[in-house]
């Protein structure tokens, strides 16, 4: 063993750090896989260490940003450095295959400690003076070390787990108002009442049959978010960009969808859509409106957008129009499709660290029974939802089941039954729907009619 070189491909890491400089999204299919000390050569290692604390705060990795950490660590001060880092986005591999190269710098990684690991069990097993039991504990000991470190999900003892949480439930007490400003508030006080709005890694689903105004009360919710100076990302592959920004033009400023839809705006309508666009202008929605998703498609653009712009408040517009990509699968297990969606979304409010909002159609089964009303059960093709979702909102109106009662020039009583709430109590919040402003408004229920908020702009 004297002269051999440890067991190493240069070769596979330069890959995982070229394939990373090209592509953001590499980084994403890697992390918590390997980490710098799996590295064998030594500028590998600090690179992809630098490449791994851009990822952890959600910054680009690009060239430009590792150059200038390693300016910052005094590490390139020669030439060398820039010529080695210019050489690698000269390479010629594929970051698709990325988990790949991962996947082997991993093994040498892990060889190489089992290598030393046995050269110190060689050393303990010459020590004739020590006792044959202290000598077989430190074998035992050195070769789990490997093991647990090749196993990326630990076992972590209660004691470790309450300590971190009191040094949290410390700093919240200490920073009450930053720690309540993490969370997205609705707008609906009874609502964010019940939820205590929002939090971050939340998976929200707002559930209803079609045309129950799914779209306008995530919308409207949305609203709230962006005018409160946080970022929205609006995923809808139902309605396109443009008819989401005409309900939000009319939700905002109060102009009747009509008008809009059928051009008969009045000379007020225009003065009132300029100073939306004004206001629209100075807030951070992104809106995509792709005519297919699939799960990589969408995380990839959240993730890209923490990164780039920073990231608040998702909208899901709506689970049943998203596909895993498995379109040989989909035929067969619609079911066991819907599960994998519902589990991977409540895995992205995680990772990005954002409540999610998901629309959900509801089953046809509320049809045929005398009691309309929603409940879980209800949940189109998938019990997962209900299982991973946090919080469960689903929509009734009763003029939706007779149409008789139902008049444009009024606003119409909707129900919002928090059927789920993981965190809290369950109950039912009453709305008004102003139909020709697709806007939700809260009812006073001890008054008698609605709040007088107005605009959530104002």
């Amino acid at each position: 063993m004297i002269g051999k070189v440890p067991p190493n491909s240069k070769e596979a890491e330069k890959s995982v750090l070229w394939s990373i400089l090209i592509d953001n999204d590499a980084m994403v299919k890697i992390a918590g896989f390997i980490d710098a000390t799996d590295f064998y050569d030594t500028a590998n290692s600090l690179i992809f260490g630098i490449m791994l604390d851009l990822f952890k705060k959600w910054k680009n990795i690009d060239l430009v940003t590792v150059k200038q950490i390693l300016e910052d660590k005094k590490k390139i001060d020669n030439i060398w450095w820039v010529e080695y880092l210019v050489d690698l986005t000269n390479s010629i591999y594929t970051s698709s295959n990325i988990f790949q190269y991962a996947q082997i710098v991993k093994d040498k990684s892990v060889l190489r400690k089992l290598i030393k690991v046995w050269s110190e069990i060689l050393n303990y097993w010459f020590e004739e003076e020590s006792e044959i039991n202290n000598l077989l504990e430190k074998s035992e000991q050195s070769l789990f070390w490997v093991t647990q470190n090749f196993i990326q999900n630990k076992l972590f003892h209660i004691r470790d787990i309450a300590s971190d949480r009191y040094n949290e439930f410390s700093e919240i007490s200490q920073n009450p108002e930053y720690y309540e400003s993490l969370k997205v508030k609705t707008w609906y006080k009874s609502l964010d009442r019940l939820l205590g709005g929002l939090k971050p890694g939340d998976m929200v689903i707002l559930a209803a049959r079609p045309s129950m105004w799914k779209t306008a009360l995530a919308l409207n919710i949305a609203e709230h978010v962006w005018a409160n100076k946080k970022n929205v990302a609006v995923f809808s592959l139902e309605m396109s960009k443009e008819q989401l920004t005409d309900r939000i033009i009319c939700s905002s400023m109060w102009i009747d969808g009509k008008k809009l839809n059928k051009w008969e705006l009045d000379e007020d309508d225009f003065i009132k859509m300029w100073d939306a666009l004004e206001k629209l202008s100075k807030i951070n929605i992104y809106i995509d409106d792709s005519c297919s998703w699939s799960l990589l498609e969408i995380k990839s653009k959240a993730r890209r957008l923490k990164m780039e712009s920073w990231l608040d408040f998702v909208v899901i517009d709506y689970l049943q129009l998203i596909s895993n990509g498995w379109s040989w699968w989909n035929s067969f297990n619609r079911v066991q499709e819907m599960s994998d969606i519902s589990r991977w979304i409540k895995s992205l409010a995680r990772e990005l660290w954002v409540p999610i909002l998901a629309l959900s159609q509801l089953s046809r089964a509320v049809e045929s029974r005398t009691n309309k009303e929603p409940v879980l059960s209800d949940l189109r093709e998938s019990w997962s939802i209900e299982q991973d979702a946090d919080v469960v909102l689903m929509i009734y109106r009763e003029d939706y089941y007779n149409p008789e009662l139902a008049r444009s020039d009024i606003p119409w009583k909707t129900e919002i039954f928090i059927r789920k709430n993981r965190n809290g109590p369950i109950g039912t919040i009453t709305l008004n729907f102003e139909r020709k402003y697709m806007k939700f408004i809260e009812i006073d229920t001890q008054h008698g009619d609605d709040h007088g908020w107005g605009n959530p702009w104002s």
